[in-house]
């Protein structure tokens, strides 16, 4: 063996050097909190952790308690309702944008502005316009509407869906990003074909487009179940989980038994079960990614 051969490659040591932070990031800062939040989680710990073990005693309580499934159920919805609205409303958004129109530079900009501002800012500016006094009732009223109403934001049954509208219209820009990118990655030879062959455009998205998008789709999915999860922000500012608990969302409870109610053995539990609902989706993805691989991979 040459003294070449011993030689370490260096493009390759300098790589890994540069993972490192990450690595360790994710194995201390991750891993490591998650891991002690499933020990706190099987304690009876209150303001400080103890090394008591009760087992699932918390999980007991925290699925007794009826504000932990209103909020479950308020997730539930919301999860729906968002995720669906923000699939079709960027993926038309994206497909008009790929006409090639005037000022598409310009368009973008506009429909993906909102995911740049943050959910607090987004929360607040939605809170005023669905503001039964000085918002869009209001405005339509002092216009001659005397009978318009628009009082959703507090109203116990509907206000889970101002926050959806507020969160759709935030997020749609992101998912016309994406799906912009995925459909300038479509061959032009296939709408030659497709009108060639006398096919509808709706069909060919329909039946053609969206299939070749399922990378993409996945992607898009994937990021927006993980911000249904964790969605907090927008909650506090705009009802502040109200009124009553009427919007309240699995996050918001947590952070008040966390710092609120001083229970971080209840909070530790409702984080470990968002956690599980994160892995219960990412965990096929990443099992069917691997085998698409893998399936590739046989066949070069």
């Amino acid at each position: 063996m040459t003294i070449r051969h011993l030689r370490p490659s260096w493009p390759r040591v300098t790589a890994w050097s540069a993972l490192l932070p990450m690595a360790l990031t994710v194995l201390v800062a991750y891993l490591g909190a998650a891991l002690w939040s499933l020990r706190v989680s099987l304690s009876s710990s209150r303001t400080f952790p103890s090394d008591d073990f009760v087992g699932l005693a918390q999980y007991e309580r925290l699925f007794g308690n009826e504000r932990w499934l209103l909020s479950l159920q308020n997730l539930a919805v919301y999860g729906v309702l968002f995720i669906a609205a923000c699939m079709v409303i960027g993926f038309l958004l994206a497909v008009f944008i790929d006409q090639k129109v005037r000022g598409e530079g310009v368009l973008r900009t506009v429909f993906l502005y909102p995911y740049a501002m943050s959910f607090v800012a987004t929360g607040l500016v939605w809170q005023w316009i669905l503001n039964p006094g000085n918002g869009l009732q209001q405005a339509l009223r002092n216009l001659g509407f005397a009978d318009f109403t628009f009082d959703w934001i507090i109203d116990q049954d509907k206000v889970i869906y101002t926050v959806v509208l507020a969160s759709v219209w935030q997020a749609s820009g992101l998912v016309m990003a994406l799906m912009l990118a995925g459909l300038r990655g479509i061959d032009d030879e296939l709408w030659k074909a497709a009108r060639i062959d006398g096919i509808p455009t709706w069909r060919v998205y329909l039946s053609i487009v969206l299939p070749m998008l399922g990378p993409t789709v996945a992607t898009v999915f994937v990021l927006l179940f993980t911000g249904v999860v964790k969605v907090f922000d927008a909650v506090v500012a705009m009802t502040q989980g109200g009124p009553g608990t009427a919007s309240d969302v699995p996050a918001k409870f947590i952070m008040d038994h966390l710092f609120g109610r001083a229970n971080i053995a209840l909070a530790s539990a409702g984080s470990i079960v968002l956690l599980a609902m994160v892995l219960a989706l990412a965990a096929p993805l990443m099992y069917a990614r691997s085998r698409r691989r893998s399936a590739a991979g046989g066949h070069a």
